[in-house]
């Protein structure tokens, strides 16, 4: 038995590399070929926006990482630096952006500083808009609720680096623990009564409810809709696993471990023809719409309307940003997968755009007037938000950039 036993032993360790050579293996790379644009030595960033000359930017959320202290909004300016942006004094607010004299802290509520950028955006008349939360995290993790003031959308003019608009969102529609995430714009001027075109915006909110936010730019009036409704919220007992880790979050002290996929309605994107809006929860793996229009109505019967008009559009995979190009291909982050997704409205279906062993957590994707679509690798799972509650992130964060398929480029909704 003894030798029976080599003879196998002896048989197999022969046969073993004629064996492994015809075993099928993922090979990890598809699709589009990727470009290092930016790496991050830095702070830790979650948006990109490539305006038409290709200046670019970025946020830097303080309610994700207490450490973005010196900018929340940056500019970057060679292919691994960056500059606080519009200025250092205005992502400065003085005394820091917690207010630890109310109980509990808040944050501060100063309207002509940045408090806690979520987002940055390029809209299509070229104009750098930024999203900001009014939110930000003491250094154990605990994210503060906003007070009026802080919660705002600011408007820059990049030919001179001002701000030509400042929007306040009452607390009636940014609420204390909102958590507005992200935004997308129409310029057209039939679309509003004033004119000037609207925006959509996303709250994500982990603690409180989520829903659309929608903007008239010229008024500077806001109102949501579908507040908290199913198809906004995360879905329960959501559970992702990203590189072969399934990922719990791991709230402040004294509180339990809980799924990880509780933010809300996160990404959106609005249709090439400016009529269809797009949107998903990073705790669901379904991309729903609304027509526009349904969300521009303030009628008494409005919300029974959108309510009414919302579509599941199937599953896309796991994402965080959403993008479209001017073909009407909606982006997506496929994080299980190391994954850029694309859905086609056209026929319903979704295809992979690129695929990358360093693809995971993709936090936002931005296509430019240069054909490409950009976006950003952040490793949010590995912050200590999340089990085992260790900083597991390695630097640099990327910035990559890939060609939009069929000569797609950016949407000019104007």
């Amino acid at each position: 038995m003894g030798l029976s036993l080599i003879r196998l032993t002896t048989l197999l360790t022969l046969l073993s590399p004629a064996i492994s050579q015809n075993l099928a293996s993922d090979p990890g790379r598809s699709g589009a070929a990727l470009e290092i644009v930016h790496l991050y030595n830095d702070l830790y960033p979650q948006t990109i926006a490539v305006s038409a000359t290709g200046r670019k930017f970025s946020n830097y959320a303080r309610s994700l990482d207490p450490t973005n202290i010196a900018y929340t909004v940056a500019e970057l300016v060679t292919n691994t630096t960056e500059r606080a942006y519009p200025s250092a004094e205005i992502n400065s607010p003085p005394g820091g952006a917690i207010n630890y004299t109310t109980n509990p802290p808040t944050g501060v509520n100063y309207p002509d500083y940045l408090i806690g950028v979520q987002s940055v955006v390029i809209d299509p008349a070229d104009r750098l808009w930024i999203l900001d939360t009014g939110r930000a995290a003491t250094p154990d993790g605990v994210n503060v609720p906003s007070l009026p003031g802080g919660p705002k959308l600011i408007g820059i003019d990049l030919t001179n680096d001002t701000i030509f608009r400042t929007i306040l969102f009452p607390p009636t529609v940014a609420y204390s623990d909102s958590y507005l995430n992200d935004i997308r714009f129409d310029l057209r001027p039939a679309v509003t009564a004033s004119g000037k075109g609207i925006a959509y915006i996303t709250d994500s909110s982990q603690e409180g409810r989520n829903g659309i936010v929608i903007v008239d730019l010229g008024t500077g009036e806001s109102w949501r809709h579908l507040d908290n409704t199913p198809e906004v919220r995360a879905e329960r007992g959501f559970l992702p696993f990203i590189w072969g880790e399934v990922v719990y979050t791991l709230p402040p002290p004294g509180q339990i471990i809980n799924y990880a996929g509780n933010f809300g309605a996160d990404g959106i994107a609005l249709s090439a023809d400016g009529e269809t809006l797009f949107w998903s929860a990073v705790g669901s793996r379904t991309l729903y719409s609304i027509p526009t229009e349904r969300l521009r109505d303030r009628s008494p019967t409005s919300e029974i309307l959108a309510e009414a008009s919302v579509v599941s559009r199937g599953q896309k995979g796991i994402s965080d940003g959403l993008e479209t190009d001017s073909n009407g291909l909606i982006y997506a982050g496929n994080f299980e997968d190391n994954a850029i997704n694309v859905y086609n409205p056209a026929n319903g279906t979704v295809q992979v755009f690129a695929r990358d062993p360093t693809i995971a957590w993709t936090d936002s994707l931005a296509v430019a007037a240069d054909g490409y679509v950009y976006f950003t690798e952040n490793q949010l799972w590995r912050t200590a938000a999340y089990y085992p509650g260790t900083d597991r992130r390695v630097k640099p964060y990327v910035l990559y950039r890939a060609k939009c398929p069929g000569n797609g480029t950016k949407v000019n909704l104007q």
